[in-house]
């Protein structure tokens, strides 16, 4: 009796001790339960009375993703049939055989295969047409279609009749394989002694991508580096914490996150076991660089390891953690936000609502054009030598120079046109001008396209995509030409030599290559 007792009065304690020390969280959580029986209340008032049959799958997927838009523009619900194609962009590979294609003339059309894949190894060739997959027509198929077709388990077979050039249709049966999702795009050296490197997102390979690449530049000869981080949008932070381990020293802060719940306040610091410390760099980005691309720009700007070209990045520093859910789903929430060493906030603002905040990735960027003005209303930070840097949301470049892209209307549309009418071009082009394939370097950045080869280009051009301005085109030569080199130069030599050709017409990697004194300076201090 006298336990009984004893018990019951501690849990009388403890029930006003929770009444004493809590009573915000009661509040909060009454709160809640009143918002959930509102809720139930107005699907149930829905699914009884509304004129027509609801879809709740539809209604509900809305519901959740208001509601995560409600909290901020990062925190959000995948849906069953998206979750595996968001987890294989970051996971690093799927299984099929490997080719990058488009549909062109209602035919699967090979772009590239895919270096070191099953389509490399059965000898497909860019231009190839898929006219038949295990003997069915393929003809007007959809990319859907495809994906659906080509895909499957690593060790089973497809059968596929290709047309090439004007050659009889022939089969080639392809073992379906794992296929890398390569986040490194490329890599190679300019003028023997710079080297680049270009990164298109932080998945599960990345750091290893990298490191692969820092080497073989460095095998080549490699005394400075260009990494460009345009229009990298971001993914896992522990990448970016390797990628830039290869340049730190030991103990130097990478990036910190501070959140409401206790595990989610980390630091990162640099283990010192890099090889580059002294390697001088430049890092391009641009308003598509955002969230780990951001930390490694930020931590490069902030430790003074690195010169920052380009423009303000996007802004994007939320951390999120992704939960799977019963139905296959998954939600991904925010729980901390992202720091530089200096303390600048990665994340811009949010609160004028999801229209302005993307639509500002696609206005004029202001300190591209009146840097000064804009700099002035922006928080400063010091870096580890006291060079000053500027808050208030992404990343502020220490040379800003906007990219100079303005071609015309009708030189647009044949870029943009579904026939891929540049990459039909190149595939003439090297067939007609093979003799001046013998170097890569020599092509692309000394060899001059004849003036027929441009008059071929535009009748080309005319032949597919109508009314079409000559007078514009022929402004955007210098972008013509390009156009027409890199899609040559992949066919001739691969990734590497098409992303060295886009090079050609870039000013902000013209601007880099200049800024590459300071870096310099900066890896000798």
């Amino acid at each position: 009796m006298r336990r009984h007792k004893f018990l019951t009065a501690i849990g009388v304690i403890a029930v006003a001790a929770a009444i004493i020390f809590i009573p915000r969280l009661s509040v909060a959580v009454n709160d809640l339960y009143l918002k959930l029986a509102v809720l139930n209340d107005i699907i149930a008032i829905v699914n009884e009375n509304y004129v027509e049959e609801v879809d709740w799958e539809k209604a509900m997927t809305g519901m959740y993703r208001g509601f995560l838009e409600e909290l901020d523009p990062h925190s959000i619900y995948i849906e069953p049939k998206k979750l595996k194609d968001v987890n294989e962009e970051f996971q690093g590979n799927f299984q099929g055989i490997g080719i990058e294609f488009d549909i062109i003339d209602g035919f699967i059309t090979v772009i590239s295969p895919i270096v070191g894949t099953p389509s490399e190894r059965a000898g497909l060739m860019p231009g190839d047409k898929f006219i038949r997959i295990d003997g069915e027509s393929a003809y007007k198929i959809t990319k859907d279609e495809t994906f659906k077709k080509l895909r499957g388990a690593k060790g089973t077979k497809v059968l596929i009749t290709i047309k090439r050039n004007d050659d009889d249709p022939f089969d080639v049966e392809i073992v379906r394989d794992d296929i890398p999702i390569y986040s490194v795009l490329a890599h190679f050296l300019i003028e023997n002694k710079i080297g680049y490197i270009l990164v298109n997102r932080f998945s599960q390979t990345t750091s290893e991508e990298f490191s692969d690449a820092l080497r073989d530049l460095k095998n080549l000869g490699m005394e400075s580096l260009v990494i460009d981080l345009r229009y990298n949008s971001g993914g896992f932070l522990n990448e970016a914490v390797e990628m830039l381990d290869n340049f730190l020293e030991k103990g130097e802060e990478i990036v910190h996150t501070k959140g409401r719940i206790r595990n989610s306040n980390e630091i990162y610091y640099a283990s010192g076991r890099g090889i580059f410390k002294d390697l001088p760099i430049v890092v391009m980005i641009n308003r598509g660089s955002a969230s780990a691309s951001e930390i490694v720009s930020g931590a490069f700007q902030d430790l003074d390891r690195a010169v920052i070209v380009g423009e303000t990045s996007f802004g994007k520093g939320l951390v999120q953690r992704q939960w799977p859910l019963k139905d296959g789903s998954a939600v991904r929430v925010t729980i901390a936000k992202y720091y530089t060493p200096s303390g600048r906030l990665i994340q811009r603002p949010y609160q004028d609502g999801l229209d302005q905040y993307y639509n500002e990735l696609y206005s004029d960027n202001p300190d591209s054009v009146e840097p000064d003005l804009e700099l002035n209303q922006k928080p400063q930070h010091k870096t580890k030598s006291g060079r000053i840097v500027y808050g208030g949301g992404g990343i502020t470049p220490d040379i800003t120079v906007k990219r100079q892209l303005n071609p015309s209307k009708s030189t647009i549309r044949v870029f943009q046109n579904p026939e891929r009418i540049f990459f039909k071009f190149a595939q003439k082009f090297v067939q007609e001008y093979s003799q001046i394939q013998s170097n890569e370097d020599e092509f692309i950045f000394k060899t001059q396209l004849p003036e027929s080869v441009l008059n071929d280009f535009f009748e080309f051009a005319f032949s597919i995509e109508e009314n079409l301005n000559l007078e514009e085109m022929e402004t955007d030569r210098s972008f013509i030409e390009m156009q027409i080199k890199s899609e040559a130069a992949k066919i001739w030599w691969g990734h590497n030599a098409y992303y060295k050709a886009r090079l050609l017409d870039d000013n902000q990697f013209t601007e880099a290559r200049m800024a590459m004194t300071s870096a310099q300076q900066m890896a000798k201090r």
